[in-house]
């Protein structure tokens, strides 16, 4: 994962462009993926931890209303906390994570439905996951394609 992260961290810097992350399910581990990357000062601003339900408003901005009519995992959630990251945290790209790393209740989403966001002046989109695997596997490659994420943004 370190190279994935160290290839994303040059591609920011070639480009001159900043990112930083908003994290439901991965609690951090994108941002820390990032910066594991000595030099990634230059282009990561930073993260937000929205583990529970109500930080996302609070700290992403994501409309509560929204959270209501589409509950947190959901494509539009991991939209509105791309979007919001990236206008708090003043960053060129913001990717989001939002989704169930383990089961829960029986009105949630099944473990393994996860949803990334991404944020630029391109643009916001999302990329919808079905993931298997213990809730490790299910974070860790949460943060993987979060990482990808950021490079294909850098190419289109």
């Amino acid at each position: 994962m370190l190279d994935l992260a160290r290839e994303a961290i040059t591609a920011l810097k070639d480009h001159g462009l900043t990112v930083c992350t908003c994290e439901s399910l991965t609690g951090g581990l994108i941002c820390a993926t990032l910066v594991d990357v000595p030099g990634a000062s230059k282009v990561v601003r930073g993260g937000l931890i929205t583990y529970q339900t109500d930080t996302k408003p609070l700290l992403a901005g994501v409309d509560a209303a929204l959270i209501e009519a589409k509950g947190v995992v959901s494509a539009e959630i991991a939209a509105a906390m791309a979007e919001g990251a990236r206008k708090r945290l003043q960053a060129d790209i913001a990717v989001s994570a939002t989704g169930m790393a383990s089961p829960g209740e029986p009105d949630e989403p099944p473990a393994g439905t996860v949803f990334v966001g991404v944020a630029s002046a391109k643009g916001t989109h999302t990329i919808p996951l079905t993931l298997t695997g213990t809730r490790a596997e299910i974070r860790q490659k949460t943060v993987k394609t979060a990482i990808k994420a950021i490079l294909t943004e850098l190419t289109l």
